[in-house]
């Protein structure tokens, strides 16, 4: 596993500025659909404006190493890729709270550092960290995310657009496209 970081940086005027946000666009940039979260993030970094009071990062990692980046925040909106269930179409945008889904770890093992992120963060908040109460999480459906590929396939790339206007949404802070 590729752990990569893109940190950009931000600010936004009015509740938002009172409220410290991370966008985090999670994935794998050379799995082709797995790096859509990335490409959503990189969106959403363009629209927000200059003065945006929003860390933007693109991370390959979850569980703890996700946790612990989200510590001194407020709010996260996490992007990803998840997995298309019988009646999704590649391409559709699932907008869900955190505490919303599954607590399950992608990776089935039994190392601490791939607990499932809700865990990471009951976890985090016993030990004392400031964790996000609010966690928003937009997700892309694929259907191919282990083949190497650093495009997206074509509905899955046609969604980023889209999704990144949620993102915007989520945050209050619509831009003209």
């Amino acid at each position: 596993m590729i752990y990569a970081e893109t940190l950009l940086s931000t600010t936004l005027s009015g509740k938002e500025a009172l409220m410290k946000t991370i966008i985090v666009g999670i994935g794998n940039p050379i799995l082709g659909d797995d790096g859509v979260g990335w490409k959503i993030a990189e969106e959403v970094k363009k629209q927000l404006p200059p003065e945006a009071n929003i860390d933007v990062v693109c991370l390959s990692l979850g569980g703890l190493g996700l946790m612990e980046r989200l510590i001194g925040y407020q709010r996260a909106i996490l992007i990803d890729a998840f997995a298309m269930k019988e009646n999704d179409e590649i391409g559709s945008i699932l907008i869900m709270k955190l505490s919303d889904l599954p607590s399950y770890s992608a990776y089935h093992t039994n190392s601490m550092k791939n607990i499932p992120l809700q865990t990471a963060i009951e976890l985090g908040r016993s030990m004392g960290a400031q964790l996000p109460e609010e966690v928003d999480v937009v997700g892309i459906a694929t259907e191919q995310i282990h083949e190497f590929s650093e495009t997206l396939s074509p509905r899955v790339e046609d969604a980023v657009p889209f999704a990144a206007r949620i993102v915007m949404d989520l945050l209050g802070q619509r831009t003209t496209a």
